[in-house]
């Protein structure tokens, strides 16, 4: 008989042949550390990932940097080996960003990778290495946000962050009557079904941009569908929607702590309640911003800082993801590189922190 077995879940193999979501739980538990990658073509202008929100460059403009994405030094190989030296037990990357733009071959939407200069599929190719390697294999997925399809989110019903604010109006966009969100929605469904249909054993699928369905009737979203018809596919992918859009996902990945009780109330309920839930708890290297940005170069966390975050998420009984912008090329900043190697070589040499 053949084992079907994801090599990052070898070590659960009974579990899984059981119940694949409990072994990957259980293998959750225990991997305690992931390395995050935001890359995208807002890499290439090294001004934060929210470049296109932020100074409102227009679709078409945006979208003409593509012509320059050549990913020439993006290794997946290298990638899956730095993070198993520095003692990461698995890998997320940004499959599809706000901008819109896919890392991945994605039938039917032509913004992506392999239609750029560097005809690859990165999701592919990391997809690989992760199981090379034993990883675990996570996809960020831009889901309550989105600023190139013309059936997103708007801004008139879903709050100012959901679209950059043109004026006048961006042309490339459904406004009125003419807007239809389960355009988008069944656009993200498709995605979702080839990234979970193409890659092999996913680990994670991890959604974003929850600000915005927060911001009105979440139900519109149909998220449950979207849990339930991912756990269809594969049922060991572990669900996450930041720190919680229902209650019902895998585990909760908040920004930067583990909620508190105060942050609840501040937030009036919006947090989800952590108590016997996985947590992720998802931080970045250089300050203020996921992607690379050219302006925080000398200025990244050391790897002191690192390791007290280890040491926090831990007691809280969380994972930490801790994320790198890569360079426009798509090199992994070597910045980063230096203080996670020495993060992971004190890791492979007295544990993880108390």
């Amino acid at each position: 008989m053949i084992d079907t077995t994801p090599s990052y879940l070898k070590d659960y193999r009974k579990q899984y042949k059981k119940d694949p979501r409990e072994a990957a739980r259980a293998w959750f538990r225990e991997a305690r550390y992931g390395l995050f990658l935001h890359y995208g073509l807002y890499s290439l202008l090294g001004r934060h990932e929210w470049v296109q929100l932020r100074e409102t460059i227009p679709v078409a403009e945006y979208a003409k940097l593509a012509d320059q994405f050549t990913a020439e030094k993006f290794d997946a190989m290298a990638i899956a080996e730095f993070a198993k030296a520095a003692g990461m037990k698995y890998i997320n990357l940004t499959t599809r960003h706000h901008d819109g733009f896919c890392l991945f071959n994605s039938d039917g939407w032509e913004f992506n990778s392999a239609n750029s200069p560097a005809r690859r599929d990165l999701v592919a190719e990391l997809a690989v290495a992760c199981e090379v390697h034993g990883l675990g294999f996570c996809l960020y997925y831009s889901h309550g946000r989105d600023w190139k399809h013309a059936h997103a989110p708007n801004n008139d019903e879903w709050g100012g962050s959901a679209r950059p604010k043109y004026d006048p109006p961006e042309p490339a966009y459904a406004y009125g009557a003419e807007h239809d969100l389960q355009h988008y929605l069944d656009f993200m469904t498709g995605q979702i079904e080839q990234l979970l249909n193409s890659y092999g054993p996913v680990a994670a699928i991890w959604l974003d941009g929850i600000a915005v369905p927060l911001s009105g009737d979440r139900s519109k979203f149909r998220c449950q569908e979207l849990y339930d018809f991912i756990h269809s596919l594969q049922p060991q992918v572990l669900v996450s929607y930041k720190q919680g859009l229902l209650g019902t996902e895998d585990f909760f990945a908040p920004e930067h702590h583990v909620p508190t009780a105060e942050d609840n109330a501040s937030k009036r309920g919006e947090l989800g309640d952590t108590k016997g839930k996985l947590l992720e708890v998802c931080t970045t290297m250089a300050p203020g911003s996921w992607g690379y940005r050219q302006d925080t170069t000398g200025k990244h966390l050391t790897d002191e800082q690192v390791w007290q975050k280890l040491a926090e998420t831990g007691r809280s009984g969380a994972n930490l993801l801790l994320n790198t912008g890569p360079l426009p090329d798509g090199s992994l900043d070597p910045e980063d590189v230096k203080t996670i190697l020495a993060v992971g070589e004190r890791l492979a040499r007295d544990g993880f922190p108390k």
